[in-house]
């Protein structure tokens, strides 16, 4: 009891905060389509500077860094061309969204990988979505059925990595984003079989990932003949122990997307446990754009991770239509305060900057020195789908 009453004295003095904090800093739909103006402009730039077989990856020193079609973020460009597609209506954005999104059409045979629900939901899912074109259909159930293939009955998991020796049968945090497109397919298909792995996998990570305080490892390693939990460990934050930012974003973000497909209330109740950590953790600054790692020693004298901010802030949105007050409040709030802060000067690039990536800041891999406080293409991604999400939960 003293427990539950402490936990609630904790989120009223957030919602408190929260308040306070944005009386100084309001966030508006106007804000929101001045946002999304700017994001036209600089893909519209983006788009006429970039070569046809290359997708963006960041920019760095001055430099656009590009990838191919096999790079496990290939499909936030094509997605976030279809948002903006969505958002304007311009034809533009459209026919550049189809011809990136086939670009990726060879990704649908792709079975050493983990990243294929990524590659193929994001563009595809999207494109389908928005015009109902079913040459999408066929591409995106052959891509969920190679993502089948990655699936381990003993550990009731996808693995995500084959390049990592050092783990027999790892399976990060990040894994939870891909289930989107087993979910579609199982819809889609009728078969169950693609439902039954995306439930199994959610609650592996629930029970294996998560610590007592709802934070998560970034790594779990299992032995693939027994099942059996050998190793939690870190690959891209600061310990094994940590909180490393983007992957408590990434657990967020699934497990409230479990729930809206499946409504599954053991999903719901861990989002709402992940959500209440990030929110009440004590080094989220106050414009609530964290840290790369919420336990790197160096704080307040480290890197933030906009990225992890932008996929943060469309998790809570969403989660917020599917709790009551005073959650819901809370999560909107905090969402839009996370909004008005990535579309300051602060977070925003200037026009035909940066690349003519929207967002600036993000952290890739610090460990590796790699993507370091740069502009990265998935940041932009769900940080336009979560300005999408505030206009509409605002009208």
């Amino acid at each position: 009891m003293r427990k539950q009453l402490l936990k609630i004295m904790g989120i009223a003095l957030l919602l408190s905060a929260c308040g306070e904090q944005m009386e100084n800093q309001k966030f508006t739909v106007d804000d929101a389509r001045k946002a999304l103006d700017f994001a036209a402009t600089q893909y519209t730039h983006k788009m006429a500077a970039l070569p046809d077989t290359l997708e963006p990856r960041t920019f760095q020193g001055d430099t656009m860094v590009y990838s191919g079609i096999y790079w496990w973020t290939s499909g936030f460009y094509p997605g976030s061309l279809w948002y903006l597609y969505e958002y304007t209506g311009d034809e533009k954005f459209r026919n550049e969204a189809h011809k990136r999104t086939m670009h990726l059409v060879p990704i649908k045979n792709v079975t050493t990988d983990h990243d294929v629900g990524f590659q193929l939901y994001c563009s595809f899912g999207n494109g389908l979505r928005l015009t109902g074109n079913e040459e999408y259909i066929d591409i995106m159930l052959t891509g969920a059925r190679s993502l089948a293939t990655r699936y381990n009955p003993a550990i009731k998991s996808l693995k995500s990595w084959d390049w990592a020796t050092r783990w027999q049968f790892p399976v990060i945090i990040d894994n939870m984003m891909n289930l989107e497109l087993l979910m579609w397919a199982a819809r889609e298909s009728g078969d169950d079989s693609f439902q039954t792995i995306s439930v199994e996998h959610a609650y592996t990570s629930l029970i294996n990932h998560y610590r007592d305080d709802f934070s998560c490892y970034h790594v779990v390693d299992f032995d693939p003949q027994t099942g059996e939990a050998l190793q939690r460990n870190t690959h891209q934050g600061y310990a094994d122990w940590s909180a490393w930012a983007r992957g408590q974003s990434w657990g967020l973000y699934g497990f409230v997307m479990m729930y809206r497909e499946t409504g599954n209330t053991d999903f719901l109740e861990h989002s709402i446990n992940i959500a209440n950590f990030l929110l009440e953790h004590p080094t989220l600054p106050e414009d609530k754009i964290p840290y790369w790692d919420f336990d790197a020693p160096e704080i307040p004298d480290t890197y933030r991770d906009v990225s992890s901010a932008s996929i943060m802030a469309s998790a809570l949105l969403e989660l917020s239509t599917f709790t009551d007050e005073p959650e819901a409040g809370k999560y909107f709030s905090a969402a839009e305060t996370m909004l008005a802060s990535l579309s300051s000067d602060k977070y925003l690039a200037g026009e035909g900057e940066n690349g003519n990536f929207i967002l600036k800041h993000s952290v890739g891999n610090l460990n590796r020195n790699s993507e370091v406080d740069v502009p990265l293409t998935y940041a932009d991604y769900y940080f336009i789908e979560a300005l999408l999400r505030y206009i509409e939960l605002k009208q």
